[in-house]
């Protein structure tokens, strides 16, 4: 008797169908976010070096925002940009106040920009992780998913003992097939997803940690500035 794949999932009953189908959607759903992936963040990862030469070439914050407004998949442009928006409403809320800014009020200002600089951040981070959990969810379930499919075809092999009689190769091979393949299809939609969810999720932590040193230093220019005109 043949034992090919077809040939198994054709005699299996509707509970490894279904078994195969929910563990296919699981494996497509995971390889399209992968793919997803991997051309948003090469896409950001260029867009934020070619941000990161325009913001350092620029010689007003003005320039800056010009060229991060190009550059809207990049991180440190976004946050950058929400700098920039916080900094000019603390500009005109200082101008239409017409009151002379001290040197603690303006460095008391900073805690604003912080605050927007942070939101960004965070923001960023978020946009970055989304999807990539539902690859910790297939690992973690498919091959359950594909344990419970070969429970169900031990259980059916047994029950075709029990009708003919036989514990013969013929009666038993079906259902062991059927289970070993629910097995094995558990298995081939978890270990991707686990390798790549690893792999996005250091990706997202070189992504956050590049934001938050870009962060820093922008923080740190305002300062700067602010310091120089007192």
């Amino acid at each position: 008797m043949e034992l090919s794949f077809f040939e198994i999932m054709k005699h299996a009953g509707l509970m490894g169908h279904l078994v195969m189908i929910v563990l296919l959607i699981f494996s497509v759903l995971s390889w399209s976010i992968v793919i997803m992936k991997f051309l948003s963040f090469r896409k950001a990862r260029v867009a934020s070096l070619d941000f990161l030469d325009a913001f350092w070439d620029s010689k007003t914050l003005h320039d800056a925002y010009e060229a991060a407004r190009e550059f809207p998949l990049s991180p440190e442009a976004t946050v950058f940009v929400a700098g920039y928006n916080e900094l000019k409403k603390i500009s005109a809320a200082r101008t239409s106040g017409q009151a002379q800014a001290t040197l603690e009020m303006q460095l008391a200002t900073m805690d604003n920009l912080k605050r927007a600089v942070r939101k960004a951040q965070l923001l960023e981070s978020d946009r970055l992780t989304n999807s990539i959990p539902f690859l910790a969810t297939t690992g973690s379930a498919t091959p359950f998913i594909g344990l419970f499919g070969t429970v169900w075809g031990i259980m059916t092999s047994f029950q075709s003992i029990g009708e003919r009689g036989s514990a013969s190769l013929a009666v038993v091979a079906p259902g062991i097939s059927e289970a070993l393949i629910a097995t094995a299809a558990g298995l081939a939609a978890a270990i991707p997803a686990v390798i790549f969810y690893n792999y996005f999720s250091n990706r997202v932590a070189e992504f956050d940690s590049n934001v938050e040193s870009f962060s820093t230093d922008f923080i740190n220019l305002i300062e700067r500035d602010i310091l120089a005109r007192t």
